[in-house]
């Protein structure tokens, strides 16, 4: 027993020369200790003697001491060789602390430094470098996070790093992190840190299940970085892999004119050149940052295919290249070149020069930036406004107003010129022109505008519309100068008042592409939380739904198969087509013409339900044999429909009463003249619950063109205020007589309705014709979308 003694206590004296403690004793625990347990242990006393929490001065060297031996007995092979020997030797303990002096000076690489940490045997304490407080320096709460961050992140990216104090594989990624706020903040990413123990129900709804995570927050949702590795090579492709598809396009000397002249959506055009397949992560911020306004474009300057657009933009091979193009896609209105463009510099020139020559306004968010509420007078700012419809006849009169504008001296600050589509933003325009001295037609007219807030605004609009011609557009810009320099006076006053509402937005997704958007997020969603120990109960939520699916289709086929084989024996057993009822085996459901007349108008007519009409075709004696059958084989479609009733007028009958009618729908009532031969083939719908009529002829505008509302309503004024051509309104009915019709339609290619042979091209009209569009206009009538006639009642039908 005395060698063993004398042997202790050898080694007890080496271990003390050479400053090296027993890992057991300072751990606390046996050597029997299992790996969890090491670790256990050496987490308590971790919290223990933390430097950060401990104030005690030895603190340090004892916090040193615990780690040294858990990273001895965590490593198998070292643990192995102090149980076998006891003792480790100089050489060793030299190269344990030239390790750590090693690991101490060594400058962090961020792009070559792989880290990963399956456990805590790779953990390498730094004196000084790891510092938590620089995840609480950037730390955000719930709210900070919703109402703040989330509204961002859909113009910049944010990078947030989940955490928690006594996590030390996160004290490990802190010089990491250090260097990713250096690296990825300048350009354009935003960082941020949540403490999950303090803010845990924002860690459970993004779904933080371990510590550190790095979340991209985009577009107002969260993807969680998933890869077992992490570099800063594979964190930008983490981010590049999750903006919008195709934020930058890719453009070439084939598509490159398209590109460059696709500003009718209202965005400006801008290319960057560079030596790259792909654009790089800076040039993709800047895209996202502006991609309401600008329109990317990315030009790989080391491919054959983008040749001619290096030549023909004269950009330079040795340096990036960002061209900025408005309306004038021949010329760029900015070009920056340089190796490395800041991203600073890239958004100033942007933001400068985002919006078109003549923008639209599409959006409240485009008429709140180009047009902002300003109340005092002296700094009012002014928005021309010229009315315009999406066609290209209108091209011309935007185009002058464009040019208009780029020759105009006043600043943008003060004066913006802008145009806005009619039939898109009609509640808009229909409060500006509800005012006195308003146009009658607003189209093709210009407004100047003045908002003393988000809703009132203060307008005036010029007298006369924009002609583009050379002597009428010299008088309209010569007038709206006049008028610009005086309603930018402080004293001069607008002289219509009127309160709108929002505009709508032009630019908004549709209801499909927000259902697809939708699945395919739910897609991205699944395929990223989903793992190993959910992948069963998906596949059982995916059968339960598929077999429901399947079981609906199969009851379904079999109640068809259940009512085919009940007809098929109803036929067997009505012999020649009649059940015991007498009745036709196979029923259709009829369709009855009823014959208006003085016993039945009220029915037809007066008496309708809401939501139900009546359609009825107008005929005499000789037409009616021909018109007839062709009005019930094109209303045969709609005989299920139980809100339809149709009927004939016999003009010998009912004449007196369609000229009431007609009278009663014009604004000023007065006496007509009605050529019952011209009213051969009218079909009228009455919606009697809310009086109004719509029409159909052959002849009627809105049934030749398609643009039939407009055109009634300047046809009505036209007939309201005589004195009116007599022949113009033929299609109704109206006449002096019935010889003068006919001479003025014959005159006008109108020409009375025959049941002869005759040109059809010199404007003949068959009555085998008249009803060839009426199935057309019956799809226009069910959709709303053809002129109504209000009466203020229905007049009394005589049948004499």
């Amino acid at each position: 027993m005395t060698w063993k003694v004398l042997f202790l206590l050898v080694c007890l004296l080496v271990c003390g020369i050479n400053g090296f403690s027993d890992p057991y004793r300072v751990l606390g625990i046996p050597k029997s200790s299992t790996v969890p347990e090491i670790r256990k242990a050496y987490k308590n006393l971790a919290k223990e003697w933390h430097p950060d929490k401990n104030h005690d001065p030895a603190a340090e060297e004892k916090f040193v001491e615990i780690t040294q031996a858990y990273e001895l007995l965590s490593d198998p092979e070292r643990r192995k060789q102090y149980d076998l020997y006891g003792v480790l030797g100089d050489s060793a303990i030299s190269r344990e602390k030239r390790e750590y002096n090693q690991q101490y000076q060594k400058k962090f690489d961020f792009m070559d430094d792989l880290f990963g940490f399956p456990g805590y045997g790779s953990f390498r304490y730094r004196r000084s470098e790891p510092d938590i407080t620089s995840f609480h320096k950037l730390s955000v709460s719930t709210k900070a996070y919703e109402n703040n961050l989330v509204p961002k992140s859909f113009r910049t990216p944010y990078l947030i790093l989940f955490y928690s104090d006594w996590c030390f594989p996160c004290l490990q990624i802190e010089p990491l992190w250090r260097k990713v706020i250096e690296d990825l903040e300048p350009i354009g990413v935003g960082v941020a840190t949540v403490h999950s123990e303090n803010e845990k129900m924002l860690a459970k709804k993004v779904g933080i299940r371990s510590l550190p995570t790095m979340v991209l927050l985009m577009e107002g949702k969260t993807t969680i970085y998933r890869e077992p590795m992490i570099s800063a090579h594979k964190i930008v492709e983490f981010i590049r892999a999750k903006f919008p598809y195709n934020i930058m396009q890719s453009v070439n000397d084939d598509n490159a004119h398209e590109f460059l002249r696709g500003w009718i959506d209202n965005r400006v055009r801008a290319l960057v050149f560079e030596n790259k397949e792909q654009p790089r992560l800076r040039y993709l911020l800047t895209a996202y940052h502006f991609r309401d306004r600008v329109a990317f474009g990315s030009v790989n300057m080391g491919s054959m295919d983008t040749i001619e657009t290096q030549k023909q933009f004269k950009v330079a091979h040795d340096a990036d290249t960002l061209l900025i193009f408005n309306e004038n896609h021949n010329r760029p209105i900015v070009s920056l070149s340089m190796a490395d463009i800041p991203v600073n510099t890239m958004q100033d020139v942007i933001s400068r020069n985002k919006y078109l020559v003549l923008p639209r306004l599409s959006s409240q968010t485009l008429l709140d930036a180009l047009c902002p509420p300003e109340w005092a007078k002296p700094r009012k700012r002014l928005c021309v406004v010229l009315v315009s419809e999406n066609t290209p006849y209108h091209d011309t009169p935007r185009q002058a107003l464009r040019q208009f504008a780029q020759e105009s001296s006043y600043s943008a600050e003060r004066v913006r010129f802008t145009y806005i589509f009619r039939e898109r933003q009609s509640e808009f325009i229909n409060a500006l022109t509800s005012g006195e001295g308003s146009p009658a037609e607003s189209t093709l007219h210009i407004v100047i505008l003045w908002r003393r807030d988000s809703s009132h605004i203060k307008y005036e609009w010029l007298p006369s519309g924009l002609d583009a011609s050379v002597d009428q557009w010299n008088d309209t810009k010569s007038h709206l100068e006049t008028t610009i320099h005086r309603l930018l006076q402080s004293n001069a006053a607008l002289s219509g008042e009127a309160i709108v509402k929002e505009l709508i937005d032009e630019h908004a997704q549709g209801m499909v592409t927000r259902m697809v958007n939708k699945l395919l997020l739910t897609a991205d969603f699944l395929k990223e939380s989903i793992g190993k120990d959910q992948i069963l109960p998906a596949i059982s939520v995916i059968g339960t739904i598929l077999f429901i699916i399947g079981g609906g289709y199969l009851m379904s086929y079999l109640v068809r198969l259940e009512e085919e084989s009940i007809n098929k024996k109803k036929n067997d057993d009505s012999g020649k087509g009649t059940t015991e009822n007498g009745k036709n085996g196979s029923y259709v459901p009829e369709l009855k013409l009823h014959e208006m007349r003085a016993e039945n108008y009220n029915g037809l007519v007066r008496l309708l339900k809401p939501g139900c009409r009546t359609i009825i075709l107008l005929v005499d004696m000789q037409s009616r044999t021909t018109l007839l059958p062709s009005f019930h084989k094109t209303v045969w479609p709609y005989r299920k429909n139980k809100t339809l009733m149709f009927a004939h007028l016999s003009l010998e009958r009912g004449l007196e009463w369609y000229k009431r009618l007609l009278t009663l729908s014009l604004p000023e009532p007065r006496d007509l003249n009605i050529n019952p031969r011209n009213c051969i083939g009218t079909v009228l719908s009455l919606n009697g619950h809310r009086k109004y009529f719509c029409m159909y002829h052959a002849k009627h505008p809105e049934c030749s063109r398609g643009q039939g509302s407009k055109r009634m309503v300047k046809m009505t004024k036209h007939f309201s205020n005589p004195p009116f051509n007599v022949g113009s309104g033929a299609f109704m009915g109206f006449d002096t007589s019935e010889s003068e019709s006919e001479t003025e339609d014959v005159e006008k290619g109108v020409r009375p309705l025959t049941e002869g042979s005759g040109d059809a091209a010199g404007g003949v009209l068959f009555q085998g014709n008249l009803l060839d569009g009426l199935p057309n206009w019956l799809d226009r009538l069910f959709e709303g979308t053809t002129h109504r006639y209000y009466v203020n009642y229905w007049p009394d039908f005589t049948g004499k």
